[in-house]
């Protein structure tokens, strides 16, 4: 089981290369130095259905599954862009998931039933009108706040808490890393609603500008640069109970049925950066000369490019193989940990043979594996370190 490349996807291919193209390649060098992507780009990827892709029409989406966002992250980076560029513009696709599901969508692009059915009380459709369709139309853009300063992975540990009162909630407490921070108008955010520690968590949708409400300083990071990432504080915001999603204490259980999405678009991300590696090094290993002779004519150089091709390779097969397997329904916890993992380590591998082979030129700001050699690094701690990964594959096999 793999995923088939349909005329639709290879359509998809084309169209995501020449957005690229066009609308990314010419400002990413100054995105890069500004911290961030501009709004502009979002409502531009929108009109041509880049948005939207693997989020169903009923809620704004332009169809499609998993199985097609991985072929735009995947191509987005093949043709030059970045893994940051990745995470700014789509951060909607940690963001929104949780709101369609609690609306009663499925994967493939359609709804069991009408909207109406699934909510009597009308909530989430309110919900999907409010925030899921302005940001696939890419006047909105959302962002999920999960991480805490003290609490990383452990998200049953979550401190933030929301006392209902009346008809709103009272949140106190703090997150951070939150990708698009700066920018979101409205945040996914994870609460615990019952004892801390608990693990009784529930998701609020929580605006920018509520009083109480307050985006801390952009954090500098190593690499991702244009993707802004914030710190959120939460002092007596009053969240109205209708910016809920879903009942009660459900929280946890919403966050780890969207893991699996996340981890392998990192996952993604991760063997892309490779494939595009080994492309930009067997260009330069062409071009570039020493001692009167190619690069590229030696034996050692190579074989090196050869392995790094059959990592690169290897990764992207087994990543295509789970994620069918996941829009499937399978349930492959152990195997998207695996992949993950898998596909870290070969862009870790392969990006650093690459700017080896690049030499002085690779360690230069000019030089597009400079960048995908800093953006890679946060790709074994993003959506659940490589070490979390390890111990979610050492319970599947019985440890």
């Amino acid at each position: 089981m793999t995923i088939v490349d349909t005329p639709e996807r290879r359509q998809l291919r084309e169209l995501t290369r020449a957005f690229v193209t066009r609308e990314v390649l010419p400002h990413l060098a100054d995105w890069e130095r500004a911290g961030e992507v501009p709004r502009e780009l979002h409502a531009t990827a929108a009109k041509i259905g880049l948005l939207g892709v693997g989020f169903p029409e009923a809620v704004g989406g332009s169809g499609g599954d998993l199985l097609d966002s991985i072929i735009v992250t995947e191509e987005i980076i093949r043709s030059g862009g970045s893994s940051g560029l990745v995470a700014a513009l789509f951060t909607h696709g940690i963001a929104l998931p949780h709101m369609v599901a609690a609306a009663g969508t499925r994967s493939g692009g359609k709804l069991p039933r009408p909207l109406s059915d699934v909510d009597p009380t009308g909530r989430e459709h309110d919900l999907i009108d409010r925030y899921v369709r302005p940001t696939l139309a890419g006047s909105m853009i959302g962002a999920l706040a999960i991480t805490e300063p003290d609490t990383g992975s452990d998200v049953a540990g979550i401190r933030t808490h929301a006392r209902l009162d009346g008809d709103h909630y009272v949140v106190n407490g703090a997150k951070t890393y939150i990708t698009s921070g700066v920018r979101a108008d409205f945040v996914t955010t994870a609460v615990c609603t019952g004892m801390p520690g608990s693990g009784a968590l529930s998701l609020l949708v929580i605006e920018k500008g509520i009083p109480g409400f307050t985006v801390g300083r952009r954090l500098e990071k190593l690499g991702w640069h244009c993707s802004d990432t914030a710190e959120l504080a939460f002092v007596d915001v009053r969240v109205p109970v209708a910016n809920r999603i879903g009942e009660e204490d459900t929280g946890f259980l919403a966050i780890m049925q969207q893991f699996a999405a996340e981890r392998l678009s990192l996952a993604t991300q991760a063997y892309a950066i490779a494939q595009r590696c080994v492309e930009l090094a067997a260009t330069w290993c062409r071009d570039r000369s020493t001692f009167g002779r190619p690069l590229a004519s030696r034996q050692l150089v190579r074989h090196r490019l050869a392995e790094m091709h059959t990592r690169a390779e290897a990764a992207r097969a087994y990543v295509h193989q789970v994620a069918a397997r996941v829009a499937a329904g399978e349930p492959v916890v152990t195997e998207v940990a695996m992949a993950k993992n898998v596909a870290v380590e070969a862009a870790d591998r392969v990006v650093d043979q690459a700017l080896q082979l690049h030499g002085g030129f690779g360690y230069l700001r000019d030089a597009e594996v400079e960048r995908h050699y800093r953006d890679a690094r946060i790709l074994g701690i993003g959506g659940g370190t490589t070490e979390i990964m390890n111990e979610i594959i050492a319970k599947g096999i019985g440890l």
